[in-house]
């Protein structure tokens, strides 16, 4: 099945440093979308046109820039047409991007053995903790079809991309990061079809609320990352509706 994931801000999941996150309009939605800065400079796009006055330097004047303007009008719905299959190669490339701003990360070995809802690299959590988390992912998987996933770590020391196949990401998969490298401790990456249900200021609530450097600081890592899962979880469970998720309990 192919999917789309939307990824938000950089500090939104934070396998590598910050520094790349710019936000632009996706092709794939009509609602704002954050996109990203790629290892190569250059924003993630479905389709580039080049700006008018570079153009009409090319074409001659005003011609050229009407030129420009026609293919910019062509490539709106010629993305927003844009296939299931290319729109997540797409996602991945910009999410690829953001691992390797700074060194690439891509470390499956480690991973666990045997499949887990939970990846605790960091030692932030106890067994016991690991134990109710994985219960109320499982619970709330079965009660909703969302499929949460939470990797705890401080970066560089992530297995990175290689939780995309260990937990087959696709369209209803929450990857939940818990990582205080860089100030914030909580940042998520959310499929699309979680996005259509879930306003995206919910995810930037839970992150200021858990996430901030008090917080953690004060009660610990495990008490930020409990905290999250369940306000998501109690999230999840609530009618889809236009006040859906208006608080963080």
């Amino acid at each position: 099945m192919a999917t789309n994931m939307v990824l938000l801000p950089c500090h939104a999941l934070r396998i590598t440093p910050p520094g790349a996150a710019a936000f632009a309009s996706s092709p794939l939605s009509a609602r704002p979308r954050p996109v990203f800065a790629s290892s190569l400079g250059g924003r993630c796009s479905a389709c580039r046109t080049p700006p008018p006055a570079a153009a009409a330097a090319a074409g001659g004047g005003r011609d050229a820039a009407a030129s420009w303007d026609g293919d910019l009008g062509r490539a709106v719905p010629w993305k927003a047409a844009v296939s299931s299959a290319l729109a997540v190669a797409l996602s991945f490339t910009c999410f690829v991007g953001i691992v390797n701003a700074k060194t690439g990360v891509n470390k499956p070995e480690l991973l666990p053995k045997e499949f887990t809802t939970v990846i605790d690299v960091a030692g932030f959590l106890s067994p016991g903790q690991e134990n109710r988390l994985r219960q109320e992912i499982e619970d709330l998987e079965k009660d909703t079809g969302y499929k949460l996933r939470v990797l705890a770590q401080n970066y560089p020391d992530t297995p990175g991309l290689a939780i995309k196949d260990f937990w087959q990401v696709d369209d209803q998969t929450i990857v939940f990061v818990a990582d205080p490298t860089f100030g914030n401790i909580i940042n998520f990456n959310v499929g699309a079809l979680v996005d259509l249900d879930i306003p995206r200021s919910f995810w930037s609530r839970v992150s200021g609320k858990y996430g901030n450097m008090f917080f953690w600081k004060e009660k610990g890592e495990d008490a930020s990352i409990e905290a999250a899962v369940m306000a998501v979880s109690r999230c999840l469970r609530e009618p889809t509706g236009a006040n859906n998720c208006s608080e963080v309990l």
